[in-house]
């Protein structure tokens, strides 16, 4: 069975960004569903990101990521208020580690392991 991560970095201040909500959908026929999310923690990631019953299958996923609550929080002006990355799992038994790089006008990802 697939299972999935992310990490998030604050690139501009060199450490892990805390306090990101985050929603994970799956891409359906009828729109994108959401199957697990939660909010980033002092190492700047998500415990058990998948909710229960959930799994990953081959298909389109999307990440959003609140970046915009994270620098409001830190009263920093910013540039992008929510950053979506979607993606394509295409082999079920694979771990899939979803990265993002982050500062208050850019942002980069890729996939990790």
């Amino acid at each position: 069975m697939s299972t999935i991560s992310t990490h998030i970095l604050d690139t501009s201040l060199g450490c892990p960004a805390e306090g990101v909500p985050l929603i994970l959908e799956a891409r359906t026929d009828e729109g994108w569903r959401p199957i697990g999310g939660g909010t980033t923690n002092a190492d700047g990631r998500v415990v058990d990101l998948l909710r229960d019953g959930e799994s990953l299958l081959v298909g389109i996923y999307r990440m959003s990521f609140e970046t915009g609550i994270y620098f409001d929080a830190q009263a920093i002006r910013s540039f992008y208020p929510v950053v979506r990355v979607v993606f394509e799992v295409e082999d079920p038994d694979s771990h899939y580690h979803v990265p993002l790089l982050l500062s208050p006008f850019g942002y980069s990802t890729y996939r990790g392991s």
